[in-house]
This record gives structure tokens, C-alpha cells and sequence, in this order.
């Protein structure tokens, strides 16, 4: 009966003692983070500035019919609003980049701490585990070079920036800004690049290509490669179907 009561105070003692050291970890990196913060508050850039954004529009050039016969500039771009981006267009960027974008804070801390251990064990930041929010600040505020100091700008700048737009409107920038090949930046200019038609007019199969070419726009887009573009279209409707956003006849028709 001692020798029970002996190890019970042992393994309390060692829990008080292992308690106490995370949460002092957790206050130290709290200030690491909070001085961080502060030395590199006067190098960012201000994110209020997003919400008047100026897109390089092309000139288009129309027949007497109202037909479309082409555009003249270096970028395809055909800003939408949030209310002209079809829910299966919505689905698909989830699925292939930031599923949890509508409740996370701008930083999904699991990727960050998933990307720390993978930067800690090969010296490299190859992982980052951003959000929609982050790729939005870094290829619109920031440059897009692989360090740690451009990555910690990266994290505060989104941080900053969901405090000044809804997840409606970063949602909307980002689907209005993004590279995805073929001189098109924007969804809706890279729905009538490959498929000829408005972005309210694209299935599912063709919202997920459009996702998919996120990762990669030089590299997976069909002019490109439509082997990959087909097989990285794959793997998005498989995480729509993962998601419950298709369900099985959904699913086995869009593939």
C-alpha cells in the first residue's frame, strides 16, 4: 500500500513538473512570437490597401454582335464578385488548398508547426502549410522567396489582413488574382481560356482543373500537359468527394 501511494506522488510530481515546463514553452513562445512581431512590424507592407486593389484589365475587343473576337494586353483578367463565384468554384479551391479556410484565423497552425518539424529535420522551409489567406498575401504583397523571415511576414500579414476584410472578400481576391497559366490571372479569365466560357458556367470537373493548376499554373495547365492537369483535376474532385461537396453520381460524372 506505501510502495502504491510512493509511485501515485512520483507520477504527480512528474506531471505538475512536465505541466509546468509546457506552459512555460508556451509563454516563451508567445513572446518569441509577440517580439518577432514588433522588429518586423516597420517592413510590413499595409494590408488595408488590398481592399483597393487595381486589376490590369486587357482591351477587349468586341464584333457589332456583341461577340468577344479577342484581347490585347499581357494579362487575361475578368474580375468577378463574391456573388458571381459559382459554390462549385468555392468547393473546389477548398479542396484542393484550404479546407478549413472559413474557420481558421488566417493561419492554420497545424500546417505551421507541420512545416517547422519538416524545416527543423532538413535545414530547408520546403513546407508550408499556407492558407488561401497567406498565398494571397504573399503573391500580392510580398515576394514569394522560400525564408524564414519572408514566412514569418507572411504569417502577420495574414494575420493583419483578416482583421480588415471578411473571408468573403479575401476569398474573392484571390479567386480574382491568382496566376493559373496561359497569361490568365483570375478564375473567371482561365474559365474562358481553356473552356471558352464564363466562370458561372463551368461543371465541376472543369472548377476542379481550374483549382488544381494553383499548385503549379506553368507546369499543370492542359496547354501545358493535359496528362497532368487530368490527374491533378483528379485528385481535387477526390477531395470534393472526401468533403461530402459531390457525392457518388457527382463524383463518378465529373471524373
Amino acid at each position: 500500500m506505501h510502495n502504491r501511494r510512493l509511485v501515485k506522488t512520483r507520477l504527480n510530481r512528474r506531471l505538475r513538473i512536465a505541466a509546468t515546463a509546457i506552459v512555460s514553452l508556451a509563454g516563451l513562445l508567445a513572446l518569441a512570437f509577440l517580439a518577432t512581431y514588433y522588429y518586423l512590424k516597420p517592413t510590413l507592407p499595409d494590408v488595408a490597401q488590398l481592399r483597393d486593389v487595381r486589376l490590369q484589365l486587357p482591351l477587349r475587343v468586341y464584333s457589332r454582335d456583341g461577340r468577344l473576337l479577342g484581347q490585347i494586353g499581357e494579362q487575361r483578367r475578368v474580375p468577378v464578385t463574391w456573388e458571381e463565384i459559382p459554390p462549385v468554384v468555392v468547393q473546389a479551391v477548398l479542396a484542393a488548398e484550404d479546407d478549413r479556410f472559413f474557420e481558421h484565423p488566417g493561419v492554420d497552425w497545424q500546417g505551421v508547426v507541420r512545416a517547422m518539424l519538416v524545416a527543423a529535420t532538413t535545414m530547408e522551409l520546403s513546407q508550408g502549410g499556407s492558407t488561401l489567406t497567406q498565398q494571397l498575401v504573399r503573391t500580392t504583397l510580398i515576394t514569394n522567396e522560400k525564408q524564414l523571415r519572408r514566412k514569418l511576414r507572411e504569417i502577420f500579414l495574414s494575420l493583419q489582413l483578416e482583421d480588415e476584410l471578411s473571408k468573403q472578400e479575401i476569398f474573392t481576391l484571390f479567386v480574382n488574382t491568382q496566376f493559373l497559366g496561359q497569361r490568365s490571372y483570375g478564375f473567371a479569365a482561365a474559365s474562358e481560356t481553356y473552356f471558352g466560357k464564363p466562370l458561372a458556367g463551368i461543371s465541376a470537373g472543369e472548377a476542379a482543373l481550374l483549382a488544381g493548376l494553383l499548385q503549379a499554373p506553368s507546369r499543370l495547365n492542359p496547354a501545358a500537359s493535359l496528362e497532368s492537369a487530368t490527374e491533378r483535376r483528379a485528385y481535387v474532385l477526390r477531395r470534393m468527394h472526401e468533403l461530402d461537396y459531390l457525392d457518388d453520381d457527382a463524383y463518378q460524372a465529373a471524373l
